[in-house]
């Protein structure tokens, strides 16, 4: 996957209502992490809803090449044979995490604690992503990292024979680098301490437990403390993926901008560290019912019944930003089509995604005639009513699939088409993206 494919052009045209279930894919994050978790417990360990984007399958075979069996047993339905924690192989190749962020940042942890030598890589966009952020605090383990400048890809990662626990406090809100530094510990001896000034989302401690890790967590005045205890045993389970909330987030937002809309998204993780989406919608007067509450693989679900709303722009807290990082593209076209201005500040964590999210968004925005303004650490969207927005660009997606995504999405309420210049990484998160709005009724087609 270090190749990126072919473009392939995609435009969106103004559609009517847009009605029906919008089934979505498997959460990613708690993909990734079920097959890594997997690979590190003794015994079988069985995954349903299982994710099957290019992210996830870069993970399998990851694992695979650690020495874990990875197999499909059907639609979502994995299996991972695991080795244990400390029984990790050397790979005889290099590891190749496409384009995914979460993938290598993860690996990376979860290697770095084993006497083994790994080299990673990805595609262009992740070879542009910083690693020190997970490098660093992995090097307190006695793990070192050997890397392009600026601690990019391709680096090769030699793990801590002898592995001391850390005791780290993150100085951005990571759940990458909190998980990473988790990961680590479970082959260190004695306590390992990730220490959060702002809680991230939290499937790293909920799995962690789920499969045996003696871990817990308080909140004092420090922070928020995590605290696990390594070399356990874990052991292997059964896990069943709720739907992705990023996921949703675009068929949702869709429905809330395309006039007469009223679908249905089922089974949607409501993770309190993940939803900051859905509380900010509905602040902004989304019509969104929250029905059939209940816990899928120990994560909380519910089915969300979505209708045509007239939104009115709101100024999003920045302490809400880590629950929503990768939601705030979709959310800039959600607020060019409420009535007024909102305010996203606290965002500077999505300049070093996939691509500069903040960037990519507002030049794509300006270029179908919405006013923007920005500096490094805010994104303000004036917005131009229900339908309002002239469209007729063709955006830049930067290899970037919620980019892809989110232009496409804006494209279906505007006056006039709107285009993206590659389509083609929104298969890396949600490959069955065109297939799922065709049938609600969206006007999405290849070519410009």
């Amino acid at each position: 996957m270090s190749g990126h494919a072919a473009p392939i052009p995609m435009t969106a045209r103004r559609s009517g209502p847009l009605t029906g279930t919008a089934e979505v894919p498997g959460d990613k994050s708690i993909s990734h992490r079920a097959l890594i978790l997997g690979a590190l417990s003794v015994g079988q360990t069985v995954v349903t809803g299982l994710l099957e984007g290019q992210d996830v399958l870069d993970t399998a075979s990851a694992m695979r090449a650690f020495g874990a069996e990875v197999e499909r047993q059907g639609a979502g339905h994995w299996t991972v044979q695991g080795v244990g924690v400390g029984g990790f192989a050397e790979p005889v190749d290099i590891i190749d995490c496409g384009n995914s962020g979460t993938g290598v940042r993860l690996i990376m942890g979860c290697m770095a604690t084993s006497p083994i030598t790994v080299t990673f890589t990805g595609d262009a966009s992740l070879r542009k992503r910083p690693m020190a952020r997970v490098t660093d605090p992995l090097s307190l383990f006695g793990t070192r990292a050997y890397g392009r400048s600026g601690g990019r890809l391709p680096m090769t990662v030699v793990g801590a024979a002898d592995p001391v626990p850390v005791r780290y406090k993150t100085p951005v809100p990571s759940a990458q680098v909190k998980s990473a530094v988790l990961l680590a510990g479970l082959n260190a001896p004695g306590e390992t301490v990730v220490i959060e000034t702002e809680p991230t989302r939290d499937h790293s401690e909920r799995m962690l437990k789920g499969f045996g890790a003696d871990l817990h967590v308080e909140d004092t005045n420090e922070g928020r403390v995590i605290t696990l205890i390594g070399q356990p045993e874990l052991r292997a389970q059964t896990v069943a993926v709720p739907r992705d909330p990023s996921s949703a987030a675009f068929p949702v937002c869709a429905a809330l901008i395309v006039e007469n809309s009223d679908i249905l998204v089922p089974g949607v993780s409501q993770n309190l560290t993940r939803n900051g989406l859905y509380t900010t919608l509905v602040e902004m007067g989304a019509d969104i019912e929250f029905g059939n509450p209940r816990e899928e693989g120990g994560e909380p679900v519910a089915d969300l019944r979505v209708r045509f709303s007239a939104l009115t722009g709101i100024e999003v807290p920045a302490g809400r930003a880590a629950s929503m990082i990768d939601e705030f593209p979709v959310l800039a076209v959600v607020a060019a089509n409420a009535e007024g201005t909102t305010i996203m500040r606290g965002v500077k964590e999505l300049r070093v995604k996939e691509s500069d999210r903040i960037d990519a968004m507002a030049r794509g925005l300006e270029a179908c005639g919405v006013r923007i303004e920005e500096d490094e650490d805010t994104l303000i969207v004036h917005g131009m009513g229900p339908g309002g927005v002239p469209g007729g660009a063709t955006c830049a997606t930067h290899i970037d699939h919620r980019i892809a995504m989110s232009f496409l999405v804006l494209g279906l309420a505007s006056r006039q088409p709107v285009s993206v210049d590659d389509g083609s990484p929104i298969a890396t998160s949600f490959p069955a993206f065109e297939g799922l709005m065709a049938a609600l009724g969206a006007d999405i087609t290849r070519g410009s």
